[in-house]
């Protein structure tokens, strides 16, 4: 057996996450169905993190034991190939090697995603499921002054949801950049890891800031509480993207893009 490493594009709107479910098709369950056409046996896969339902990927990495031959014989097999079992919502970018005890989730040493918001008072039509929609203008100053706060090695308890499985709050955050683009606005996090809803917990505070309702030292205040019920309500899904996952020697977006 050969272990592969894939770079996975998905648009989330109508399933149900990454993982597999009872309730729903997955990523997951779309990816071993395509490679065990291809293998012709079942086929497990591991990703680098379990997005939630509705949740979009740019290179999401992905790793599985495939046949040692067919792959150094045909190595795109496992991306055109596969992607033909594919829906059209998922796509395998690139793929490569890796060592047999890899590991996608366990592995990696970073991950990033994105945030982006649809600021205007129309709603839209093309990115309703893009973006998350925000009719009230923003002061991004405000907001990107109110990130500053968050980034380092702090206890993110007052941005964890209920039902986080990680055994210590402690994360630390590297970088929490805000971008405005005329009508959209995208943040930017990278991390060593990620709490359960931490980037849409945080970012729905960052929109307290921005529509006015909190003043940019109160995000700091909500840091330090160490209690979700000091931090807003949680931003949608469909405006979350996965983005990179770094590894030693090489990342997500390099294979993507390979």
């Amino acid at each position: 057996m050969q272990r592969i490493a894939m770079a996975l594009e998905y648009d989330g709107h109508g399933l149900c996450g990454w993982q597999l479910q009872d309730n729903g098709p997955t990523v997951q369950e779309h990816l071993e169905t395509a490679l065990a056409l291809i293998e012709g046996e079942p086929v497990r896969c591991h990703a680098a993190g379990r997005t939630d339902a509705g949740v979009h990927a740019e290179a999401m990495l992905v790793h599985a034991d495939v046949c040692a031959d067919r792959f150094s014989s045909s190595p795109m097999a496992y991306v055109h190939g596969v992607n033909q079992h594919l829906p059209g919502q998922i796509r395998v970018l690139g793929v490569r090697t890796v060592a047999a005890e890899f590991h996608a989730r366990f592995d990696c040493r970073e991950r990033a995603y994105r945030y982006q918001i649809w600021n205007r008072t129309t709603a839209p039509a093309i990115h309703r499921w893009r973006h998350w929609w925000m009719p009230r203008s923003l002061d991004v100053p405000k907001m990107q002054q109110a990130a500053l706060c968050l980034v380092g090695r702090y206890d993110f308890s007052s941005f964890r949801a209920t039902g986080c499985q990680a055994s210590s709050p402690i994360r630390e955050l590297r970088e929490l950049r805000i971008e405005p683009h005329g009508e959209c606005i995208s943040i930017h996090f990278r991390a060593d890891a990620f709490l359960y809803h931490m980037v849409r917990n945080v970012v729905g505070s960052l929109v307290q800031v921005g529509i006015g309702k909190w003043q940019p030292a109160q995000l700091e205040a909500v840091l330090a509480a160490r209690d979700r019920k000091q931090a807003a309500d949680t931003a949608p899904a469909h405006g979350l993207y996965f983005t990179n996952a770094v590894y030693d020697g090489f990342d997500s977006r390099e294979i993507a893009s390979a």
